[in-house]
């Protein structure tokens, strides 16, 4: 299969007064047409700054990004304008990143009216009830304010609005977290409807592995801004090999009180992302750290096809 979108040394460093930063820092990845990437790490790793990388909402420091064989961190202009046809996002809040001043019909027309797409208003109109009618919005909330709407049909204005334009990658900053459990099941179930009916290629970001488990084919755990870990679901699950990534998938609660899971607690003092040390960034909360993790800086290490680690004590651990 070939690279749909591909990172090559992704970086995104933000200047403080103590210095530099470091949100993404030499990200590689890649994925395949019609695949779901999913992204996952502790609050402040870089997930989120990473999906607006993606989507030119943040420009990169340093590295390259490739969407369907062309480089896009350099585009400008109309160029950089029809790239964002084909590339889309939907946000984390359902609630902030709609405007409380635009209608249901507003806030999903309006990636027409900006792109020129459809400058006919009545035909608009009808494009607009498809998507709502495609992401399951009644026709009676075309007039509707978001402060009227729960959190499931707000973020399903965000689906819309996202799909308008006939996209072919989307990334997913966190789009159910801010939801009730029941009604992350019913987005879900819409993004993964969406993706097999449109041939869409998601990024997927959550901090929830027991989500990300069942809605993406890999996955990528991230720590202070690196890639730690990246493998198929399956692989992961069942063979993780980061010290990371075993603490995490040890954390996710287990319906059963006769299987226990046993416990990885992650101790220690977390790396200051400002400025860090050329050595592992996990090593200060890891188990199995030694001296050497403290010192050198860890490679990315191929472990099979497909399943690559950032750790110096791969194959000792």
């Amino acid at each position: 299969m070939s690279k749909f979108v591909e990172v090559k040394n992704l970086k995104k460093y933000f200047p403080t007064p103590m210095g530099m930063l470091h949100a993404v820092d030499n990200l590689d990845f890649s994925i395949e047409k019609g695949k779901t990437l999913g992204i996952v790490g502790e609050s402040g790793c870089g997930k989120s700054t990473t999906g607006r990388l993606l989507t030119r909402l943040h420009e990169a420091t340093d590295g390259e990004i490739y969407f369907d064989g062309r480089e896009i961190s350099t585009l400008k202009g109309k160029e950089l304008k029809n790239m964002r046809e084909r590339v889309q996002i939907i946000f984390q809040d359902p609630f902030a990143s709609l405007n409380p001043r635009r209608t249901v019909s507003d806030t999903i027309e309006e990636p027409l009216i900006i792109h020129k797409v459809i400058k006919n208003k009545a035909k608009r109109r009808e494009k607009v009830l498809e998507l709502m009618n495609m992401v399951g919005l009644s026709e009676r909330l075309i007039n509707a304010y978001p402060h009227e709407l729960d959190g499931g049909r707000r973020q399903r204005i965000g689906i819309a609005r996202a799909l308008a334009l006939n996209p072919d990658f989307i990334v997913c900053d966190e789009p159910v977290s801010a939801l009730d459990v029941s009604i992350q099941a019913q987005i879900l179930n819409l993004l993964n409807d969406l993706k097999e009916r449109l041939g869409l290629t998601y990024v997927f970001i959550t901090h929830d592995l027991s989500v990300v488990k069942h809605f993406s084919d890999e996955i990528m755990v991230m720590y202070l801004g690196e890639m730690v870990e990246k493998a198929s679901v399956k692989q992961l699950f069942l063979n993780p090999k980061h010290p990371y990534t075993k603490a995490l998938l040890s954390a996710i609660p287990v319906p059963s009180i006769r299987n226990k899971r046993e416990r990885v607690v992650l101790k220690g003092e977390i790396t200051s992302p400002i400025n860090p040390p050329q050595a592992c960034r996990f090593a200060p909360r890891c188990i199995y750290a030694t001296d050497k993790c403290f010192n050198e800086l860890p490679e990315i290490t191929k472990i099979d096809d497909g399943h690559t680690v950032r750790c110096l004590r791969i194959g000792e651990i």
